[in-house]
């Protein structure tokens, strides 16, 4: 997680409101179906996040990686 995260709304990144069309009342007591096509962006959705965690940990384990000796060469 990064600081910003904290401060900032990502709520505008995860939702759609054009794709919203369902407007709850109190009397509504059913619970909503998904459409197959809300599957699939969720599924697009939790692609993308898994991607961009392997990536972060990359370059972190690329920035804290322990420094080589000075005689070694690269990469050991």
């Amino acid at each position: 997680m990064f600081i910003n995260d904290l401060f900032e709304d990502m709520t505008e990144y995860y939702t759609d409101q054009k794709q919203d069309n369902s407007v709850q009342k109190l009397s509504d007591v059913r619970k909503t179906r998904l459409t197959l096509a809300q599957i699939k962006r969720l599924r697009m959705m939790n692609d993308v996040k898994k991607f961009e965690e392997q990536n972060k940990i990359e370059s972190l384990s690329k920035q804290y990686k322990p420094a080589s000796a000075a005689g070694a060469p690269p990469g050991l």
